[in-house]
């Protein structure tokens, strides 16, 4: 059943969010200014390499907290224009609230929430999980672009498909095309701790493009059709 909080119940539940979240956490809030508490678990959540996505929706990060999200390998951030929500979610729990990701509003602003637990109300948690997936999606597009043009210029115009390379299907670095292995190898070690076939990552493993990706099934539709056999004969 999902449980109203107020605003020190909002910031218990979502240092608990970040604190149990073992293979994936999303934060979207349109100011960032995290707290010294909550930057201490999330670098302990990027050394034992939990897939971390920030979305923002205000573009004048401050140096040092640009400088501090570089300095993490397992967290990408990006923008999204006109980002209004607040939303935090891990693999089994999410908060819907007025509280952004930002320390003020912690520590002086009365806020509200809604915690939503995956195992009691799983319908609500795929609703909010949808809606938070589109955001990711929609966040990364300029930045899916850029390292497309860049790739493109690094491969002379050769494409994954031609040129015998893919892409992770959790981070999107380019790897060698393998649909048996759509994973590098940092991504792969963390899938491993759980081996789920079926977890939904977030592109394709041959054209990098947004996708609902899995370990049992990679690539997107289009690029299936596209290379029956190529993909046949790649995982073997």
């Amino acid at each position: 059943m999902a449980k109203f909080l107020d605003t020190t119940g909002v910031s218990y539940h979502l240092q608990q969010l970040i604190n149990n979240a073992n293979e994936r956490l999303i934060l979207i809030s349109p100011f960032l200014k995290i707290s010294e508490r909550i930057r201490q678990s999330l670098e302990d959540k990027d050394r034992l390499k939990t897939d971390i996505r920030i979305i923002y929706g205000k573009n004048e990060l401050q140096p040092e907290e640009n400088n501090w999200l570089r300095s993490l390998q397992s967290v990408r951030s990006s923008f999204c224009k006109n980002l209004h929500a607040k939303c935090y979610l891990n693999e089994k729990e999410a908060i819907i609230t007025s509280m952004n990701l930002y320390e003020f509003s912690q520590i002086n602003n009365n806020e509200m929430g809604i915690y939503v637990s995956k195992s009691e109300e799983p319908e609500l948690y795929q609703d909010i999980y949808g809606e938070t997936m589109r955001l990711v999606r929609i966040s990364d597009e300029i930045r899916i672009s850029v390292e497309k043009v860049a790739a493109e210029e690094k491969n002379a115009g050769v494409s994954a498909n031609t040129s015998g390379t893919g892409y992770c299907i959790r981070c999107k670095k380019i790897i060698a095309m393998k649909p048996s292995q759509p994973y590098c190898p940092d991504c792969f070690k963390v899938w491993s701790k759980y081996r789920n076939k079926k977890y939904e990552e977030i592109c394709c493993h041959m054209c990098g493009k947004e996708n609902t990706s899995t370990m049992s099934k990679p690539v997107c539709l289009d690029c299936y059709k596209k290379n029956k056999n190529k993909i046949a004969k790649k995982a073997g």
